[in-house]
């Protein structure tokens, strides 16, 4: 039997191909030298959970060549051929094996093949060494919270900032497309052509699965499981796409076949974001909780440490993405996770030391940054490393409008006051490429107008501040500033009205915040006997 999975939207045990430019390759140990090489393969191999199958065997037949290159420890690898007709086969320990073609390549082209394996089952894994044994955790989620009456952290005035946080690491992407608009296509018609046929549904509803299309995507996957009933493979993918098109209901009733036959720490995964996404977060931790009990992998240890944390259990959360660093040392997300944990329980300095040492860990990656952004443009920290590594942000992705605006605001707070003037020059530079950048990030011109204001430049300020205001018309500080700026500039009439558009965008923000608050699910949960309340 085999293992299934539905995180990443990734296809289950098929190849699929997309056609995309690549500058890179080596010659094959083995390939002749006598015919230069004017094409490539490339690809990476992933397990079905979407993790890098490192050492995995590319196997390439034709043209007289035998090649057996090995992926690189981020399951890519990259192949310089002679143009002709070629076959793929995949294979590593603990997997099945996949095969892909015939695939003809001309001259000065290059394709690629990506592989998605499937795991063995358990009685062919036996020789793969001692089990991933899983950390029981320190804790108990007894149950779910009143939200009329929270307190603590979440509704004192630093709340909106740590929900925020918590947000944008639980929201952000772990995967995205691979396959282009004219391989989407050909699918679809492979399909329409043979509505008969398994493999061309399964392949075309998989495919848009993976384009986060689950309402074109059931209509093929429904197809395929008609065909063939009894595949596992297709009902897990049908269960995944009507949980993604909101069918929960529909999504739910197939899983109770597939556990029959084998619990699988996938179904658990697939079960528990169902539930997540049906309102019942109880339900859904306790099915992440198990998922990872089975299989203590990275993504599903910080799947229900994520969990974890969007329903505030804060010292539970800590506790699993403790584990989970140990554990995959090189994930920076799990030290992302750590460190918005560590911020929402107040740890300010842990939280900048973690979602640091999250961002060294792959510097061209913005989500950590993004995360450091969100924590100084709340807090008035004042730490070197959090400097240094916006800096960084900044240099690494310049022509990312966030990075120019976060290191602008950094190096805002840290001026030595109005007669800084070379650090003001640099704020207002940033803060310039920032907007050019990004016409409509607000933010920008709200912080064009702070330092317009210092410099007592009221013209440019009032622009920026109207600007601001003319993108997101509810940025209540920027109501309020704007009004000061009249007031000092003899408009008080003006300065009177963004007053009240002051009180009033503030009142919605208040509002919204409120509704948002209610809307959690808190968790109830004991840690080392002690009831947490």
């Amino acid at each position: 039997m085999i293992a299934l999975r539905a995180r990443c939207l990734r296809p289950l045990g098929i190849v699929y191909a997309a056609l995309i430019a690549a500058a890179w390759g080596v010659v094959p140990q083995g390939q002749a030298q006598s015919v230069p090489a004017s094409a490539s393969l490339t690809g990476c191999i992933r397990d079905v959970q979407g993790r890098a199958v490192a050492k995995a065997t590319i196997k390439i037949n034709g043209n007289n060549l035998h090649l057996s290159p090995q992926t690189d420890a981020a399951g890519n690898y990259s192949i310089s051929l002679v143009p002709g007709t070629y076959s793929a086969h995949a294979e590593a320990a603990g997997f099945e094996p996949a095969s892909f073609g015939p695939v003809t390549i001309t001259k000065d082209e290059s394709k690629t093949i990506n592989f998605v394996l499937r795991l063995q089952a358990p009685q062919q894994q036996s020789s793969l060494g001692a089990p991933n044994f899983f950390d029981q955790p320190q804790f108990t989620i007894a149950g779910v919270r009143d939200t009329s009456n929270l307190s603590g952290h979440a509704s004192g005035s630093m709340g909106p900032a740590r929900a925020s946080l918590a947000k944008e690491l639980t929201s952000a992407p772990v995967g995205v497309a691979t396959s282009d608009a004219a391989l989407e296509q050909a699918a679809r018609d492979a399909a329409d052509r043979e509505p008969n046929n398994f493999e061309a549904n399964y392949r075309a509803g998989v495919l848009l699965l993976q384009n986060f299309q689950p309402r074109d995507a059931l209509a093929y996957l429904q197809r395929a499981n008609s065909l063939r009933p009894d595949d596992d493979l297709s009902s897990f993918q049908l269960a995944q796409a009507f949980a993604d098109a909101g069918e929960y209901n529909n999504a739910r009733a197939l899983i109770p076949r597939l556990q029959s036959k084998r619990d699988s720490a996938d179904l658990h995964h697939l079960l528990g974001n169902i539930q997540e996404k049906a309102g019942n977060p109880l339900v859904a931790v306790r099915e992440l909780q198990e998922a990872a009990k089975l299989d203590p992998s990275e993504a599903n240890i910080f799947d229900w440490g994520a969990e974890l944390l969007s329903h505030r259990a804060i010292e539970p959360a800590i506790q699993v993405f403790s584990n989970g660093t140990r554990r995959f040392p090189a994930s920076g997300r799990m030290r992302a996770g750590l460190g918005v944990a560590s911020y929402e329980l107040g740890s300010y300095e842990a939280a900048v030391r973690y979602l640091c040492e999250a961002a060294d860990m792959n510097p061209r990656d913005s989500n950590a940054y993004l995360l450091l952004g969100e924590m100084q443009n709340a807090d008035n920290g004042q730490s070197n490393l959090l400097r240094d590594t916006l800096e960084r942000f900044a240099r690494v992705q310049p022509e990312n409008p966030w990075a120019n605006y976060y290191y602008a605001v950094v190096l805002w707070k840290r001026r030595k006051g109005a007669e800084d003037t070379a650090t003001s020059a640099q704020v207002e530079s940033l803060l310039h490429r920032a907007v050019r950048l990004d016409p409509t990030l607000a933010n920008g011109y709200f912080q064009l107008g702070v330092l317009y204001s210092e410099r007592k430049d009221l013209s440019r300020a009032i622009s920026s501040y109207q600007s601001a205001l003319k993108i997101d018309s509810e940025l209540a500080e920027a109501h309020y500033r704007l009004a000061h700026a009249y007031m000092l500039n003899g408009q008080k009439w003006q300065g009177q009205e963004e007053l009240r558009l002051y009180k009033q965008a503030s009142k919605a923000r208040a509002d919204e915040l409120e509704r948002q608050r209610r809307e959690v699910q808190q968790f109830v949960y004991t840690l080392q006997q002690q009831p947490r309340r």
